[in-house]
């Protein structure tokens, strides 16, 4: 791991000297464009549209633009900024960890301890474990001031971006009311508990990273053209969206039932056609009428 960043958590007169580690990394597999005829890679360029000369970074500056002016703010502006030169991580409140809505979190950082000791380190890891309260900081990073929260993992005081409070977006859209009875709702509940486990995240898998991975593998092994089907099997065609219309007590019964089997063989079950399913209800009901009779 390479540190990102350098400086202090000032947590009232105490300095806590530190480095920064991304703590998250993209699994993706990377990718390049290439033009589809030839296969040449595809390059972008910084082209000025006054003088159509392509530009060097180092002579491209920044430009704020309100619909009727504009103003250019150079590299030199930039870098005076206050908030650029900070080096601190300041310690703002301690708040309960429940009162931080999930919506704002963002990026996730390690802090090591640096310099000679990690006392001061301990002390605020501590600190923060015995308050179990988490602690709300701002910070600058790559130019730009920040909010954040520090927690404790596993022994590690853990840095959580957090986005500002104007950058959270509330929703522009009305949620119809809908009816739902007793019955249905005790389904649910039924569904739920089948489910109902400890989270595990090293039994879910990145499929699509997995399958692009190994299309690439086969690709390089047997040349450009290979058999797609014989690779990954035949793929479901995708709805058309004209389906009937699910009958929401039917489909959490059928839910219920399914979840209950598969628990129960250690495996999923059958995938059943629509019809099918439309079929064995129309047989169930001729059934329960002949009885009733």
């Amino acid at each position: 791991m390479r540190a990102i960043w350098s400086g202090e958590v000032s947590f009232g007169l105490v300095s806590v000297p530190v480095k920064l580690y991304s703590a998250t990394a993209s699994h993706d597999v990377g990718l390049h464009q290439v033009h589809d005829a030839d296969g040449g890679r595809i390059r972008y360029q910084r082209r000025c549209e006054v003088c159509d000369k392509v530009i060097d970074y180092k002579n491209i500056d920044r430009a704020y633009d309100d619909g009727e002016k504009s103003v250019i703010l150079t590299k030199e502006e930039l870098e005076d900024l206050p908030a650029d030169e900070s080096k601190e991580i300041a310690v703002e409140q301690f708040v309960p960890e429940d009162q931080i809505d999930s919506m704002v979190l963002d990026k996730s950082y390690y802090l090591e301890p640096a310099g000679k000791s990690a006392k001061a380190y301990v002390l605020l890891r501590s600190t923060l474990e015995d308050a179990e309260r988490v602690a709300i900081v701002t910070f600058t990073l790559r130019s730009k001031t920040r909010l954040g929260v520090l927690r404790v993992r596993d022994d590690v005081i853990v840095l959580q971006g957090l986005r500002w409070a104007d950058e959270l977006r509330e929703p522009e859209f009305d949620i119809p009311k809908s009816r739902i009875s007793k019955k249905e709702q005790e389904m649910a509940a039924s569904l739920v508990e089948s489910y109902s486990e400890d989270f595990e995240p090293e039994r879910f898998n990145d499929e699509y990273q997995e399958q692009l991975q190994t299309l690439i593998e086969e690709k390089l092994e047997h040349g450009e053209e290979i058999d797609t089907e014989a690779t990954f099997g035949e793929t479901d065609e995708d709805d058309d969206g004209e389906g009937n219309v699910v009958d929401l007590m039917q489909a959490l019964k059928k839910s219920v039932d399914a979840r209950r089997k598969t628990s129960k063989d250690g495996k999923k079950p059958a995938k059943k056609d629509a019809k099918d399913d439309e079929k064995q209800d129309e047989a169930e009901s001729q059934s329960q009428k002949k009885k009733a009779s």
